[in-house]
């Protein structure tokens, strides 16, 4: 039995069909009791737990041959990532409980920054599941293709798309949410022992430029990215209803300045096999 938390994501949501396709049995995590309906049809199992919640955790563990960890993603977290800190207590105590034969945690490229920044979230994770006595599997994606996704209407109405990360004709390692839960899926069915660092890139590294100019071919019209000045992240972030907008502050530093990079050498990473302009076109298909 492959348990996967986070399912009612793209990445979670991938990784389990992926299973599936494989005739794998999985139990799906969720918190929404609403959304069990959906897997249930697909063949899952249903478990109902927060991943802050070690008891419903330690039920929805059971039995597993291999647990997917996905740990939900605070975007303004408290000083300290004191929302980051409950679930990791959680997960791990669910995990010692009941000792899956593999763990595979969802974790973030840059995870071995020193820095301080949002993806912090994803180091203190991997310290903590590093101690446990059975093998755990860190799978290090670049950053999301699909984060363009909040570029759509710009780029469709206005053929402008608004860029933290600069310069503009930067390549940063980006993946797409469908291989990374192809990877996943992938590590889960493997056997090891230990602990892995998996890194993972797509086909090629993508600048802000080359989201613009993918926009503009499937567009059909112009579409260019514009810098967002360093100097007015903090009060657009705080005019967004961001608390503590230093974290994301940060990590788009860490990308721009390339402390948050992939730690081990290219010739060790998985490359995926999705292109820009199939996740810009099916969002797009989506967003009509």
């Amino acid at each position: 039995m492959y348990v996967i938390t986070g399912i009612t994501g793209k990445v979670g949501g991938a990784t389990a069909r992926e299973l599936l396709n494989k005739g794998q049995p999985v139990r799906a995590v969720m918190r929404d009791a609403n959304k069990a309906a959906f897997w249930q049809a697909l063949g899952c199992e249903i478990a109902i737990a927060n991943m802050d919640n070690a008891p419903q955790l330690i039920e929805a563990f059971k039995g597993a041959t291999g647990v997917f960890i996905l740990p939900p993603s605070e975007f303004d977290p408290a000083p300290g990532f004191p929302e980051a800190r409950k679930v990791i207590a959680a997960v791990s105590s669910a995990i010692k409980a009941t000792h899956p034969e593999k763990v595979v945690c969802l974790s973030t490229i840059g995870a071995q920054a020193v820095q301080t920044n949002l993806l912090t979230q994803r180091t203190l994770i991997e310290k903590d599941l590093a101690k446990l006595n059975l093998p755990v599997a860190f799978l290090r994606p670049g950053w999301f293709m699909e984060n363009a996704a909040m570029d759509i209407d710009a780029a469709r109405d206005h053929g402008v798309i608004q860029s933290y990360l600069q310069p503009l004709d930067k390549a940063v390692p980006m993946i797409a949410t469908a291989d990374i839960g192809r990877v996943a899926a992938i590590l889960l069915q493997q056997h090891w022992s230990g602990q892995r660092v998996v890194e993972l890139e797509g086909p090629r590294p993508v600048s802000p430029n080359d989201i613009a100019d993918t926009f503009a071919d499937i567009l059909g019209h112009p579409v260019v990215a514009k810098a967002v000045p360093r100097a007015s992240w903090e009060s657009m972030f705080r005019a967004q209803g961001t608390q503590n907008p230093l974290p994301r502050i940060r990590m788009l530093d860490g990308f721009n300045e390339e402390w948050i990079r992939f730690e081990g050498e290219k010739k060790d990473r998985v490359i995926g096999e999705v292109e820009l302009a199939r996740v810009l076109r099916e969002m797009l298909l989506k967003n009509k």
